[in-house]
């Protein structure tokens, strides 16, 4: 059924006159439901009316007049067309309907579904309320059409019954369709809150690769400075040193423009109100990372290293760096979810052909033996859009082997 909600009296709002009231179209779903009611009630309207009017009257469902009967098929007939407006007017229909409560015999199914409806679409003060005034008139209807089979109070009580499991079935319903919005809704929610978690993770790792870019850029500013004050102040040098002075200001230029641009790069938003703060300590270099191998062995995590790299003096600083944080970044998510796991640190690469980063451990068997470390899950978000600031390529998952590994390439210009 459709969850939209419909003003029942739409001509007493406001600018009602000059606009329609939108409505909800019917899915598939709906139209079939809706068939489905309209045949059970109709079916109703004449098995009833063919048990008043039969050969043996006295065996009838209700006894009353016959004109009576005549009067209840018409209003049976007209109550089951009107469950085609159920969804749009469903309160309408049960405040309209409730003085057929009080004789009709065919319309008893047509008049449960759109209480049914009301209890579905409704809060529940409104159809217990509407419940509640349907049995008020049942009394009534007892005493208009006596069931000859069931004494009063018993008839009372199979209509209240009926009654009562019909609200108790609606708001059953009603429910279990709030719940599955409510996940519906968390689901949405759960999945931006996590794309958020992204974009704040690329952006902080943006910032800070700023950050270890300022004090590169403040030194060959300042050395820029030096040499060019120099040249200044003394402007009678001999010609030697003016060429070497002039070599070093070009040298240093040429290096400043290209990590300005990478700070360019990295720096794709304007940012305004910067604060000033403590500069930060030296960053770690591809000469650190045996410190922090032998960090790792000393909290007792088993890492062995194999190291192919080819003139590691020459490494750029940024590609260091890059590859310090990769194999931080594998050897922390080795301990997280493969504790006592052999983690495998592999370096490779020459001038020319680029710096190949590969961290690899077996993959866990079974559930980690003492307490999860937390994490946020964005650990490798951040290593890849560092890895792809830097114009390099990486890889992690579970290879053929079954172990899980992280690879990245890092270009090394010669």
């Amino acid at each position: 059924m459709s969850s939209a909600v419909v003003p029942e009296l739409p001509w007493l709002l406001p600018g009602a006159l000059t606009r329609a009231t939108p409505v909800a179209r019917r899915t598939t779903r709906d139209w079939l439901v809706d068939g489905l009611a309209f045949l059970l009630a109709l079916g109703w309207v004449l098995l009833a009316f063919g048990d008043s009017v039969g050969p043996a009257p006295e065996f009838a469902l209700n006894a009353g007049p016959s004109w009576l009967n005549e009067v209840d098929l018409v209003v049976g007939l007209l109550t089951t067309a009107a469950l085609w407006l159920r969804r749009r007017w469903p309160v309408a229909l049960a405040v309209a309907s409730l003085p057929l409560a009080v004789f009709s015999v065919t319309a008893a199914v047509a008049l449960l579904i759109i209480l049914f409806t009301v209890a579905v679409h409704r809060p529940f003060p409104v159809a217990a309320a509407l419940v509640g005034a349907h049995l008020l008139v049942t009394p009534v209807y007892n005493q208009v059409r006596p069931d000859p089979a069931l004494p009063f109070w018993a008839a009372m009580i199979w209509t209240a019954s009926f009654l009562g499991g019909v609200l108790a079935w609606g708001m059953f319903v009603r429910a279990r369709r709030q719940l599955v919005t409510s996940l519906r809704e968390r689901a949405h929610r759960a999945e931006a809150e996590q794309q958020l978690r992204v974009a704040q993770a690329r952006q902080l790792e943006r910032t800070r690769i700023a950050r270890e870019m300022h004090d590169v850029l403040a030194h060959r500013i300042s050395l820029l400075s030096l040499h060019a004050g120099a040249l200044e102040f003394r402007p009678d040098a001999p010609p030697e040193e003016v060429a070497r002075a002039a070599g070093v200001i070009r040298a240093s230029a040429h290096a400043a423009l290209q990590d300005l641009r990478e700070v360019i790069g990295v720096l794709r938003a304007e940012v305004g109100g910067a604060e000033v703060e403590t500069p930060e300590r030296p960053q770690p270099t591809l000469a650190d990372v045996p410190a922090l191998i032998g960090e790792c062995r000393a909290a007792g995590v088993r890492v062995s290293t194999e190291d192919l790299v080819v003139e590691p003096a020459t490494v750029p600083a940024a590609v260091g760096r890059s590859a310090y944080r990769i194999v931080q970044e594998g050897l922390t998510n080795a301990r997280k979810h493969a504790p006592g796991a052999v983690v495998r640190v592999r370096l490779a690469g020459r001038p020319g052909d680029g710096l190949t980063v590969e961290i690899r451990n077996p993959w866990p068997v079974g559930e980690p033996p003492e307490p999860a470390i937390p994490g946020a899950g964005t650990g490798l978000v951040g290593i890849a859009e560092r890895v792809t600031l830097a114009g390099g390529r990486l890889a992690y998952g579970r290879d053929l082997a079954g172990d899980f590994r992280l690879a990245a390439w890092l270009p090394w210009p010669a």
